[in-house]
């Protein structure tokens, strides 16, 4: 790969990550299992096993990523004895997060399909999920389920998760669209026929019989597609309005053949791809940028079904999204020879047409750089997008890690801020609110430069009012050493034991995510406790971006190719992050408490009922009055039912 205008692109892994060479030990295997499930999010996608040839041995699928992966690699007695010899050949895993769980699927079935893994034994073929057929190659087409995609001018949709749903929504569909059912072959002379039972009872158009031209009935088709793309609203509002009319006439069987069909319907929501039986091959493009360095993230798409991917760290941050994917797009396909068709890009570029043309006359066929604005491949753009946005925070982890597997950081930060021994504890603070509301403090430690998730602490401000960061900090920061002072007592009393503490021992340096006006803040606030504790602050520069190292009065620039900065950075980056999601997580509750609070008869105590058992609002909302009365009593479960259908029918 060229080096063009000083931008370095550096290849992280390909589709295949780098596996253990032949000397690795169990116990070195078993703990960078341990450290990637740690980092595993909490998220749809599929993941790939590997042995320690580097062969996949196992690929699957999960709504939620970190909790599916880590079950494989703890004792219990639910495994198979295929998982458990499956487990113990794993040497390595990737993953891919996805949009939703079929979306998942579908990736799952392509990859399994190419490697054909050893214990995928019962999931290798496609025909183990239906599709919805539209016979488009024949005159009168047909809609029906297949289990297998052919190369014969029809069109498909799928796969599905439920075969019995696919069922039901063709059976609608045929119901509403009066299209036919039957495979016999239609004549020519098709007014001679007679029609079937299904055209007397207003299930066929009869078009066997000349009873429906060629084009209305083909035009029907259109409306079908449609309805599968998931352009079915206008028709369950119809279907809605004849179930209600049904329902008022005292018409409940009608009333509720009328309900099924929607149902049959609104279950196609599940669609996610549509599978064409074309060869379309194209490469989508996504950049996410973080502060100090950006992701490019390319998806390769070949034959209808992704293939693979690979992603890329950039170090440039002055450069827009634009110009990064200008300069990548030339970079990475100068040395391509085998090019697509298509590329789709998350952002437009100045520069498009020419590169355009270079592309064309270097492979001899039309290319097309394109920036989806809707549908499906808009859809497939966001997908790679937040995969850049996974991949970078990966990156990050992997490389402070490796950065902190000594103590030169360390060093190098005492040498920097002239401290008498080098920092074994850092803490980090900081503040989250909108406008002072529901301001959160919170505390991440590293423990000789490395993080440790379980000491990390979240504080809701208590006696702050508005967005007053600095006795936000000075108010979390007092209530931690005080805790730290309560821990210490209780030890001496021997009702803790010291292993146990969580906020002993004090730490050796703070680093605050701000600047002099709060070092100035906590600094006061630590002499009054008495407290001889370093406070730094982490300084921003104004593209957010990590700067220098400052006190009350002087800053510290830190060199930005060094490994002192990237683990400041990474720190910053981690303090904000835990921020930002505590702050969502409490905001969130806060919302879903503040609702329940308006319905009478709900006191704390139910709410927390409800909470603990539904654990949303849209749950609580949606049960009927039998599934509240399980939790708490029938009056109180009557008073949720109407207080949210009310609501509803107010359109509120």
């Amino acid at each position: 790969m060229n080096e063009q205008n000083n931008t370095e692109l550096t290849t992280e892994y390909n589709f295949m990550p780098k596996y253990c060479d032949a000397d690795s030990t169990p116990e070195s295997i078993r703990a960078r299992i341990k450290e990637k499930l740690k980092n595993l999010p909490m998220c749809p996608g599929i993941y790939i096993m590997y042995n320690r040839s580097g062969k996949v041995i196992y690929v699957g699928k999960s709504k939620v990523l970190k909790n599916r992966v880590s079950s494989y690699f703890v004792h219990s007695k639910n495994h198979t004895p295929k998982t458990i010899a499956m487990v113990s050949h794993v040497v390595d895993f990737h993953y891919i997060v996805t949009d939703s769980e079929v979306e998942a699927l579908i990736l799952e079935c392509n990859l399994i399909k190419k490697y054909r893994p050893q214990y995928n034994i019962l999931l290798k073929d496609d025909k183990q999920y239906p599709y919805i057929k539209i016979t488009l190659g024949e005159e009168f087409p047909r809609i029906c389920m297949t289990r297998r995609v052919i190369r014969d001018g029809s069109k498909y949709f799928g796969p599905y998760m439920s075969s019995y749903n696919v069922k039901s929504a063709i059976d609608t569909i045929k119901k509403i669209f009066k299209v036919r059912s039957c495979t016999k072959k239609i004549s020519a002379d098709r007014q001679t026929q007679k029609p079937c039972l299904y055209y007397h009872i207003g299930q066929c158009s009869a078009p066997c019989c000349g009873m429906i031209s060629q084009e209305d009935y083909r035009e029907s088709f259109n409306h079908i597609s449609a309805v599968l793309d998931g352009h079915y609203d206008d028709i369950t509002a119809e279907l809605t309005k004849e179930m209600h009319i049904a329902s008022d006439n005292l018409e409940f069987e009608k009333a509720a053949g009328y309900r099924d069909k929607i149902q049959a319907l609104e279950s196609l929501g599940e669609r996610q791809k549509m599978i064409m039986t074309r060869d379309d091959n194209r490469d989508i493009i996504g950049v996410f940028k973080g502060e100090i360095e950006s992701c490019i993230q390319i998806f390769y798409m070949r034959g209808g079904k992704i293939q693979g991917s690979e992603h890329f760290i950039l170090n440039d941050m002055d450069s827009t999204v634009s110009e990064i994917l200008s300069e990548f797009v030339k970079q990475y396909y100068f040395m391509a020879t085998n090019i697509p068709k298509e590329i789709l890009l998350c952002e437009k570029i100045s520069d498009a047409d020419e590169i355009q043309e270079w592309l064309s006359s270097k492979t001899g066929h039309k290319i097309n750089l394109i920036v989806p604005q809707k549908g499906e491949k808009a859809k497939l753009v966001q997908t790679v997008i937040k995969n850049a946005k996974e991949s970078l925070r990966q990156h990050i982890f992997k490389r402070n890690k490796e950065l902190t597997d000594s103590n030169d950081v360390l060093s190098e930060l005492m040498s920097m801020l002239s401290l008498p021994t080098p920092p074994f504890r850092i803490e980090s603070y900081d503040i989250s609110n909108i406008s002072g509301a529901e301001s959160v403090g919170v505390c991440v430690v590293y423990n000789n430069a490395k993080p440790i998730k379980k000491l990390y602490r979240k504080f809701n401000i208590k006696t702050v009012e508005g967005a007053d960061d600095y006795e936000s900090t000075k108010e979390v920061i007092a209530r931690r050493i005080n805790r730290a002072y309560k821990e210490s007592e209780e030890i001496k009393n021997g009702t803790l034991a010291e292993e146990d503490a969580k906020f002993l021992p004090l730490p050796d340096l703070i680093l605050l995510d701000g600047g002099k006006g709060h070092v100035s803040a906590v600094r006061l606030l630590c002499e009054t406790l008495g407290e001889d504790i370093n406070v730094f602050g982490m300084v921003k520069d104004d593209k957010h971006r990590t700067r220098a190292v400052t006190d009350d009065k002087i800053e510290y620039k830190v060199d930005k190719d060094s490994a002192l900065f990237r683990f400041l950075y990474g720190m910053q980056e981690e303090v904000h992050r835990f921020a930002i999601e505590t702050f969502r997580k409490r905001h969130e509750k806060a919302s879903v408490v503040s609702e329940l609070e308006g319905i009478n008869g709900i006191g704390a105590a139910k709410r927390k009922k409800l909470l603990n058992t539904f654990l949303s609002i849209k749950r609580i909302s949606e049960s009927s009055i039998e599934e509240l009365s399980e939790v708490i009593d029938k009056r109180s479960a009557e008073n949720v039912y109407n207080y949210f259908h009310n609501k509803n029918d107010k359109g509120i």
